[in-house]
């Protein structure tokens, strides 16, 4: 089922966004993930993050992976020409303040997004960055066509939260988005010659704490939902990668659109 807009919702100027066409998981890609598992050790220990900061790539930039500590990673590679890091993070301060933002990402499957501290995205003192960092969003979404709306509640932290070095952090050219769990959702998004690729990693059943990142015991590995998310994860960024650059130059100074 796909979300149903309001009459108000059509008269806005997003709209146009909601018509153009998305793609599903392409059927190559869809075949090899339902072929995926987690009964293999090639996974990155969470511990090894810091290793995104090297140039190159890991030998699990997509896939399902058990890890060394018998945990679970997704993790996906997004090529994302025309975009760059600033309109990265505009994007998670900027859509969190209206369900339909959300829904020009992926109509089909996104419901409804309400940031928590909406006078924190609006505060233009704060950088973009700040302006997500410590705020939690309340979503509604699918995970593939017919799925009933899944509550979640997703909080933004700095990189340094779920173990960047604030070292390298220093120097890195691109962003990183980070959720602490309990599936560590890390955005890594690093500049290429023609705009940006986004490296994704859910670490599935662990948490950032103030002691730092620990395992949750007998999180449950479910390859049905891993399948799933790492499809919708496909779907969502391809997407977002083809109208990001058009949204961001028309409302990047317009955090208000929508908002009554």
């Amino acid at each position: 089922m796909a979300p149903i807009l309001t009459e108000e919702q059509k008269k806005s100027p997003l709209y146009k966004y909601i018509e153009r066409p998305i793609a599903p998981c392409p059927e190559e890609v869809a075949k090899e993930i339902m072929q995926m598992n987690y009964d293999n050790q090639d996974g990155m220990a969470i511990s090894d993050i810091n290793k995104l900061f090297d140039d190159g790539y890991l030998p699990n930039e997509f896939g399902m992976y058990g890890c060394p500590d018998g945990g679970t990673m997704l993790a996906n590679l997004t090529d994302m020409p025309g975009v760059d890091p600033v309109m990265f993070d505009w994007w998670f301060a900027w859509h969190g303040l209206d369900t339909m933002r959300y829904m020009i990402w992926d109509k089909d499957d996104h419901f409804y997004c309400q940031t928590q501290n909406v006078e924190q995205a609006l505060d233009e003192s704060l950088s973009l960055k700040e302006r997500y960092w410590n705020t939690t969003h309340e979503i509604k979404e699918g995970l593939f066509d017919g799925d009933e709306p899944r509550p979640v509640m997703l909080t933004f932290v700095p990189p340094e939260v779920v173990g960047f070095d604030p070292e390298k952090l220093k120097d890195f050219k691109g962003t990183i988005i980070c959720t602490p769990g309990p599936a560590i959702m890390i955005h890594f998004l690093r500049p290429t010659a023609n705009g940006s690729e986004l490296r994704t990693r859910f670490f599935m059943g662990y948490q950032a704490t103030e002691n730092g990142v620990i395992q949750i015991p007998d999180f449950p590995a479910i390859p049905e939902f891993g399948r799933m998310m790492l499809m919708h994860n496909v779907k969502e960024f391809t997407h977002l990668a083809k109208i990001l650059p058009e949204v961001y130059n028309e409302f990047k100074d317009d955090f208000t659109v929508g908002l009554k």
